[in-house]
């Protein structure tokens, strides 16, 4: 298994993902709205809006996962907010990063994620829009842009609730 990667920015990703005070928040329905839509567009079984804390990923929206955070060293999403698009996982089972992650190897069984990042504007990938299932998948160009249209939507929300 792989750790995923700080960040160069990690400091400002931070301190741009705090002053979103989206963190240990009540559920928002907009942004369930969200996650209950793109996995049913994808139909998968587990979605998820993850923020990615400097130890943790946090679950600000879930869909199929009573979990409400993971640590950060065997988070899918701390991979995926290293990388400018869409990150894709075809088959974690056969992935260096991850064949033997406990979400992977354990009780969940993991063999399938994508995380698009979600990225505010001034740079920051602050967590994932991200799709999980139990058996190995394909990803297009076309879903990976339907997913990042979501993303910015998710974005967009994220921002608007920190300034309520």
């Amino acid at each position: 298994m792989k750790n995923p990667p700080l960040q160069e920015n990690e400091t400002l990703r931070l301190q741009t993902l705090y002053d979103l005070k989206a963190l240990d928040t009540l559920p928002d329905a907009e942004l369930d709205r969200l996650t209950e839509f793109v996995a049913h567009v994808f139909n998968v079984p587990i979605a998820l809006i993850s923020l990615v804390d400097s130890d943790r990923q946090w679950f600000k929206s879930r869909v199929g996962l009573d979990a409400e955070q993971t640590h950060r060293d065997i988070s899918f999403c701390g991979h995926a907010i290293c990388q400018d698009g869409v990150f894709v996982a075809d088959n974690a089972l056969q992935d260096e990063r991850f064949f033997d992650n406990p979400l992977v190897a354990g009780e969940l069984s993991i063999r399938f994620y994508v995380g698009c990042p979600l990225k505010h504007p001034n740079g920051c990938q602050v967590g994932t829009l991200c799709l999980i299932d139990f058996e190995p998948r394909e990803f297009n160009e076309h879903d990976a842009s339907i997913l990042a249209q979501v993303a910015a939507d998710v974005v967009e929300r994220l921002i608007k609730l920190s300034r309520e």
